[in-house]
């Protein structure tokens, strides 16, 4: 088994961490060959959404991981990478990758310093610590989508198919069940 971590920018190495303590090999996207890499699963970290989507557009990334997740790929979105994953970004007229029934609001919980940290119930794992930094959050979800977290009445976190997103950080956490249950999505 192998994942792919989308590392132009944004909390990538923490990512490599956690499948590290898990035993899990993994590589760094940084350019379009590395999308053509073997591997059985992407993430897209956490980062600045609006640069990560000119990153991947400037290195002719964009279209091919639009592909690959649009025909079933699995992939991890958390923090601005389920921006990017969103089919709906308010305020945006055409925003990221948009391959997930979801709709986000950016920044949701406000400026740097409306970061906070919490705990909270994940479907099928139980409490888990939820790190939220800038973070979006989600406002709207299709048919197809499961919710697998909230927190104060909005959605943390959501699943459809093989798409996972969470609005918070788990790989701040140092908490490795998050990633295993991505792992178990296509085992």
């Amino acid at each position: 088994m192998k994942v792919g971590i989308l590392a132009l920018q944004g909390a990538f190495a923490e990512h490599g961490n956690i499948l590290d303590e898990l035993g899990i090999e993994h590589f760094e996207i940084r350019k379009k060959q590395d999308l053509n890499k073997e591997c059985d699963g992407i993430i897209i970290p956490g980062g600045e959404s609006t640069v990560m989507v000119k990153l991947l557009k400037d290195l002719q990334m964009f279209k091919l991981l639009q592909k690959q997740i649009s025909e079933g790929f699995p992939v991890f979105g958390t923090c601005a990478g389920s921006i990017l994953l969103a089919k709906r970004v308010e305020g945006e007229i055409e925003f990221g990758i948009g391959t997930m029934d979801i709709s986000v609001k950016k920044n949701a919980y406000g400026r740097q310093l409306g970061s906070f940290y919490t705990e909270e119930d994940f479907r099928g794992i139980g409490k888990v610590p939820m790190t939220f930094i800038r973070a979006p959050y989600i406002t709207e979800v299709g048919h197809d989508v499961e919710i697998l977290a909230s927190v104060d009445n909005k959605i943390v976190a959501a699943r459809q198919g093989r798409q996972l997103v969470t609005s918070f950080h788990p790989e701040l956490a140092g908490d490795t069940r998050l990633h295993e249950y991505f792992i178990n999505m296509f085992i």
